[in-house]
């Protein structure tokens, strides 16, 4: 497909430039000694380049960093910025309940609350709804939830899915097609093997074989996998899973945290699926921390209806900040002025375009990769046809070409996902920003081909 050592010889180069366009960024992340891993979490060591870009400004689709560099950000903080960097009608709603009302920890409930369960109801068809401080927190207390209701002790996940930090997510299926706990998974309490199940995506016969075991309470699932890139599902695939958990007595949880770049509903609400359960995080709080989880009317009922559990006291389904005012000020401002239909509307225009002109530019070059589109969200593959599951995405990784794609971009102005190549669209996002990306996009391409 192309040469390796000119690949390794591009990104040493890359990696190069990047150290002398960023000095200043260098330079902090030197001085951070007191910071595990000198970053403020962990995962900001993600990076094609050796360390990280400090930034100085955010605001819609752009970030400026200390040395002075503006970048198109199709990132997006991994979707928590969906909204677009501090987004008017949020900064305004936050600023007056900080200035005008106060009271960011009350542990008392406010009328905000209920407009933004009303809306997260609308919008995803779930009723009931409870607030978190973030989407791992969301599922955690959610499947503790399902645990109870049914009696089962086990949670079934598709490969390589993402939950966040959620222990019984860890779990994937091995080359000889038996589970075995995710590699890198830091600190398991327990072998996940025992607590959890797993199926890869789109592989109804292998979900089906793992529920008749009879001790699942509850599949947890992303409607479309997300994190080890966009992995869509096949027709009939997702109608399927209802009807199997169904028939064996298990709870269906759609974690709509980065599938809500389908739609204003999500896939949920985009592909008219039925979940028992919604959760989600991050991008309806507008950047403020915040996740939320939403019950069918009978899931809350039967819950509500067992006087065994503590749900106000020491249950383990709660938190002193879970919402909060400021996160609930944030996620009405959110949902009722940002991240409006209309703005979907457009952000998937945006990010059709986006689609479009890489399919045009990879074909162009003759190479056997794929685009894969999620609404407002775009990801370009190293396989064709597109993986159509989590095992078969995982195998096609390519760190290397990422990281030489990621440091390309990124010293000419343009920021992805550090995880994978994906490229998120927010209500800011233009035309022209998907240009400048293709262009960047089409030289690095050309200096691998040579």
């Amino acid at each position: 497909m192309f040469d390796r050592s000119r690949l390794t010889a591009l990104l040493a180069r890359e990696r190069a430039a990047y150290a002398d366009l960023h000095p200043r960024s260098a330079a902090a992340y030197e001085r951070a000694r007191h910071l595990f891993g000198r970053v403020p979490m962990t995962w900001m060591n993600k990076t094609a380049a050796g360390f990280p870009i400090y930034f100085e400004t955010a605001y819609g689709a752009r970030v400026t960093d200390v040395d002075g560099h503006e970048y198109v950000d199709f990132c997006l903080g991994d979707t928590g910025a969906m909204a677009g960097h501090a987004p008017a009608p949020v900064v305004e709603a936050v600023t007056r309940r900080l200035a005008e009302r106060g009271g960011l920890a009350t542990m008392l409930p406010t009328e905000e609350a209920d407009v933004v369960g009303a809306e997260l109801a609308r919008r995803f068809g779930v009723p009931q709804w409870s607030f978190t401080l973030t989407a791992t927190d969301a599922n955690r207390w959610a499947i503790r939830l399902l645990r109870a209701v049914t009696g089962r002790p086990r949670i079934l996940v598709n490969s390589y899915c993402y939950h966040g930090s959620v222990d019984e997510s860890l779990i994937v299926v091995g080359p000889d097609g038996q589970a075995q706990s995710r590699e890198g998974n830091v600190g398991a309490p327990y072998d996940v093997t025992e607590t959890s199940r797993v199926a890869e995506y789109n592989d109804l016969d292998g979900l089906a074989r793992e529920l008749a075991h009879g001790d699942v309470a509850a599949v947890l699932m992303e409607p479309a996998l997300t994190n080890i890139g966009i992995v869509l599902p096949e027709p009939g695939y997702l109608a399927g899973v209802r009807e199997l958990t169904r028939q064996h007595g298990t709870y269906l949880v759609n974690d709509e945290t980065h599938t809500f770049s389908a739609g204003p509903g999500g896939a949920t609400a985009a592909w008219d699926l039925q979940p028992d359960v919604v959760t989600i995080g991050k991008a309806i709080g507008g950047g403020i921390p915040i996740g939320a989880y939403g019950l069918t009317e009978e899931l809350a009922a039967a819950l509500s209806g067992r006087s065994d559990l503590d749900l106000v006291d020491m249950g383990g389904v709660g938190g002193t900040l879970a919402g909060n005012p400021l996160s609930l000020t944030a996620a009405r401002a959110t949902l009722g002025e940002v991240l409006t239909d209309a703005a979907f509307a457009g952000m998937v225009e945006v990010a059709t375009g986006f689609a479009t002109g890489a399919r045009k530019i990879i074909e162009g070059y003759g190479l056997p990769w794929s685009v894969s589109q999620l609404g407002a969200r775009v990801e370009y593959r190293f396989a064709s046809p597109a993986p159509r599951s989590g095992g078969e995405s995982a195998a096609h990784a390519d760190a290397e070409l990422e990281d030489y794609l990621h440091a390309y971009l990124a010293n000419r102005g343009v920021l992805l996902t550090p995880f994978h190549n994906m490229a998120l669209a927010c209500p800011q996002t233009t035309h022209d920003d998907v240009a400048r990306h293709h262009d960047i996009f089409t030289a690095a391409l050309g200096e691998l081909a040579g």
